[in-house]
């Protein structure tokens, strides 16, 4: 989350530099004086001081700027009641802090941390963040892994009065959490609109996170811990980058990572409007959402656009333009595939890009979302050609994480602020750095962990990936995810690199049954019982 609005369907943005903003950063983690009793089944404060080695404020530190209005790290305890048992755990929502050369701090890292308490010995250690770059990890939070979640009903998709209930597959069955909020995202600020700015780029980014999970390990006592990285869209692409980070940088090495939605390669991704090999390993997604809307889904049929899609489409594609009785035949099979009206698909010659947004249902005046393509809504421009419309998903009920999580923080966790919760900071994603040296001037295209992914498996033996996809997602379609793990040398991948497929686009956890499929799918991951690849 969240490529959005620079492109009509995608947004990512990155850079691979090292900033000195904190480069020497030396963690201050206020203390957990601020203790909340918490609702529903909540319990009473914790007096165990698990996870709680928090050095005190630096005397005289009376600063009146915006880490002021940050409170002090508040620790909780309470019960969650999962399909199996009763699970007792101390929550901390709390900030860590990063210092440069100089000693001033550049900014204040807001994390939530989740422990089971009367944990076994090596009890693994997860920490999460989504992508954009610019979005908070209330998503994943209350979305997917945390003990709380925010219900929107049984089709996923009702924003306007969501619940927030105990989750019944929270990653905490079978693992400790740690969520993190980049800086400018969330509750986590740099010192400065300057300062801020020397966060935003692939490298600088990874360090200051790595810098975080680092302190985050170090104060709390945790480095016999098997760890792992949770990232969503191009949160899966900095996983990667962290993962490398955290090995260069801090001489921690994390056990496995699992990418949702991932970001992998930019060329692959960015090129679905004039290269074949991006629009057909686009296809499977577009036919997978037709399937949804036809209520006729069927993994027979998605493998069949499989197989389509990388042999007479990409063929076609690559070859002159085709013609008569061909042509007809071709664009035909398309249109029936995707739904998309065969003038249209002749018009693109085959290139389907972002012509399925307003055509796939084009009679019904129904634009689709390109981070769920079965998700159609009444076009609000039906008749511009252009599609102006705010996206359903994106801009839609997923919108509820923010307010939702903000009064969860305040009232069940304790952290009480006065500063909004930023769920979505596209003012971050406009100002990325993109270039691999930090410099601008470089482009989304460049984008790549695929050197990362080889050379964590190739040093680390024991690392694991587990990638996880929706089939109806057009942002990160799943082909291209299968493309570059069928390219990994099999050395390296035979059975540490997975790929797991579930109905629903990019945030395919908003369906309880596919959310359920994937923690499922999660717990063998953790458990060194990946299994076989969704395809295989």
């Amino acid at each position: 989350m969240y490529f959005h609005r620079i492109i009509p369907s995608l947004v990512v943005a990155f850079a691979l530099v090292a900033s000195p903003a904190f480069a020497q950063g030396e963690v201050r983690q206020d203390t957990g004086t601020n203790k909340q009793n918490a609702t529903a089944t909540q319990s009473q404060p914790s007096s165990s001081g698990d996870e709680q080695a928090n050095p005190p404020r630096t005397e005289g530190d009376t600063s009146t700027d915006i880490f002021s209005l940050l409170p002090t790290d508040s620790v909780t305890d309470h019960v969650l009641k999962t399909r199996t048992q009763e699970l007792t755990y101390t929550a901390t929502a709390g900030t860590l802090s990063l210092f440069g050369q100089d000693g001033a701090r550049t900014a204040k890292i807001f994390y939530t941390a989740y422990v089971a308490r009367n944990r076994q010995p090596g009890r693994p250690l997860t920490f999460a963040f989504n992508g954009g770059p610019g979005a908070a990890s209330a998503y994943l939070h209350l979305g997917l892994v945390g003990p709380r979640i925010l219900d929107f009903g049984p089709n996923g998709q009702g924003g306007t009065s969501p619940t927030l209930v105990d989750n019944p597959d929270s990653w905490l069955e079978f693992t400790d959490l740690v969520l993190i909020d980049p800086v400018s995202t969330g509750w986590s600020r740099a010192a400065s609109v300057s300062v801020a700015s020397n966060f935003y780029g692939v490298g600088q980014d990874a360090e200051s996170i790595a810098k975080t999970i680092a302190l985050y390990v170090n104060h709390n006592e945790r480095m016999a811990s098997p760890k792992y990285l949770l990232g969503e869209s191009y949160g899966g692409f900095r996983a990667a980058k962290v993962a490398s980070a955290l090995k260069d940088d801090q001489g921690i090495l994390v056990s496995g990572i699992i990418m949702l939605s991932p970001l992998i390669e930019g060329q692959l991704l960015f090129g679905a409007s004039q290269y074949p090999l991006g629009a057909a390993l686009q296809l499977p997604s577009l036919a997978a959402a037709e399937l949804e809307r036809r209520k006729a889904f069927s993994l027979n049929e998605i493998r069949e656009a499989e197989q389509f899609a990388m042999t007479d489409y990409l063929v076609t594609l690559a070859g002159p333009e085709p013609s008569g009785n061909k042509a007809k035949a071709f664009y035909a099979r398309v249109s029936q595939l995707t739904g998309i009206p065969e003038a249209v698909v002749s018009r693109t010659r085959g290139f389907l890009t972002d012509a399925y947004v307003k055509h796939s249902k084009s009679d019904e005046f129904e634009v689709v979302s390109p981070y769920d393509a079965s998700f159609a809504v009444s076009d609000p421009y039906p008749e511009s050609d252009a599609d102006r419309s705010n996206d359903p998903v994106l801009d839609g009920f997923t919108r509820a994480y923010g307010a939702a999580f903000a009064s969860y923080a305040r009232n069940e966790l304790g952290f009480r602020t006065e500063l909004t919760y930023t769920l979505l900071a596209e003012n971050v994603n406009d100002r990325w750095k993109w270039s691999r040296r930090g410099e601008n001037g470089g482009t989304r295209a460049q984008a790549s962990a695929t050197d990362d992914i080889r050379d964590l498996l190739s040093v680390i033996p024991s690392f694991h990936l587990l990638v996880a996809q929706g089939y109806s997602d057009a942002i990160t379609p799943y082909g291209i995810s299968k493309y570059v793990i069928d390219h990994l040398p099999s050395s390296l991948a035979a059975g540490r690199v997975g790929l797991k497929l579930y109905r629903g686009g990019h945030m395919f956890y908003t369906r309880p049954s596919s959310r359920h499929d994937l923690s499922t799918d999660a717990r063998g991951f953790f458990s060194g019982q990946m299994g076989k690849a969704q395809g295989e």
